[in-house]
């Protein structure tokens, strides 16, 4: 096997010369663990950093996007690509090659601010409604698949480091364990200009809790802490703020004998209480009809909290080269 390349690789992705095979110190054993690191722009994910830990059999998702960190069409075009190329490696090994998906961010404070408020503004203003429901399509692929396991005898974490706001809640909430580091708030704040959480939030919210809390949840839009969520169960595990991949590590090695009947436990979840696609292509139309009724006084909320992402995103940039240079 050539050197920088791993069979745990999809053969689509390809690695740039500095892009190589390294060994990390693995926080839990203490001991150098092998891993393989697809550099952003590498291969066909401009906007998602892959890493693939060979031994303990994991997926490490970091998004990474272009700007305001939120789901544009880029980032989920990226997303449906990786999907597709981890269900390429199952077909292609003749043994599981992963056992766990973790989705993460590279921005510092920031797992994801939702959707992509600018587009989306933009094409409600000018009345493009295929636009809109295909951004909604697109969505919910990405999310349901997840919320599926891709069909895959794997677990799938969210490991959020900073706000999960909107569809990033959502995302958070497609994934089997959600790990939180106790500084974070997430929240679902469509309310306040006059729409809601369409791609999955009532469905994950009334499964998990209720649909009466689910309900309370969207409508008032406020965002919760880690620790208030994890009293409500939507959390499953709380990290202290910086040790949240420490977190998943600690999580995944007590859970390396119980990983089949986790998986297991996932597979009755869905068998009691199903969640089809048809559900959320359902709530996404109504979602889209909803999004074309926007007035021009609610566009300019969304612009304004998107103008209000981007300074958020230009201090944490500040405060980390800051940081670098101390």
């Amino acid at each position: 096997m050539a050197a920088g390349t791993s069979r745990l690789l999809p053969s689509d992705i390809r690695l740039s010369p500095e892009c190589r095979t390294s060994r990390l110190l693995d926080p839990v054993r203490g001991q150098a663990r092998p891993r393989t690191r697809v550099q952003p722009g590498a291969g066909p994910y401009p906007e998602i950093d892959v890493v693939i830990d060979r031994q303990d059999r994991i997926f490490w998702c970091y998004l990474r996007p272009d700007g305001v960190p939120s789901f544009t069409p880029g980032i989920l075009r990226d997303l449906a690509e990786m999907q597709r190329s981890m269900r390429r490696m199952f077909k292609d090994s003749a043994e599981p090659p992963l056992r766990y998906f973790v989705v993460a961010s590279r921005l510092p404070g920031v797992f994801s601010m939702g959707g992509d408020l600018g587009f989306l503004a933009d094409r409600i203003r000018s009345g493009d409604r295929t636009a809109v429901a295909n951004y909604a399509r697109a969505c919910i692929e990405v999310v349901y698949n997840n919320a599926m396991a891709l069909d895959l005898p794997i677990v799938t974490i969210a490991l959020v480091q900073g706000a999960a706001l909107g569809g990033g809640f959502e995302a958070a909430l497609s994934c089997n364990v959600i790990i939180a580091e106790r500084h974070v708030n997430l929240g679902l704040p469509e309310i306040h200009f006059n729409l809601f959480p369409g791609m999955g939030a009532y469905s994950f919210l009334s499964r998990r809790l209720d649909s009466a809390r689910a309900e309370r949840m969207i409508l008032r839009g406020t965002a919760y802490t880690a620790p208030e969520l994890f009293e409500m169960g939507l959390v499953d595990v709380l990290a202290e703020p910086g040790q949240g991949e420490r977190a998943v590590r600690r999580y995944i090695a007590q859970d390396a004998r119980r990983h089949g009947v986790e998986r297991s436990i996932y597979d009755v979840r869905q068998r009691i209480n199903p969640l089809t696609f048809e559900e959320l292509q359902d709530v996404s139309a109504i979602w889209v009809e909803a999004a074309m009724r926007l007035e021009e006084a609610d566009l300019r909320k969304m612009e304004r909290l998107r103008a209000a992402q981007q300074r958020r995103v230009a201090a944490a940039g500040a405060n980390g080269a800051a940081a670098a240079g101390r």
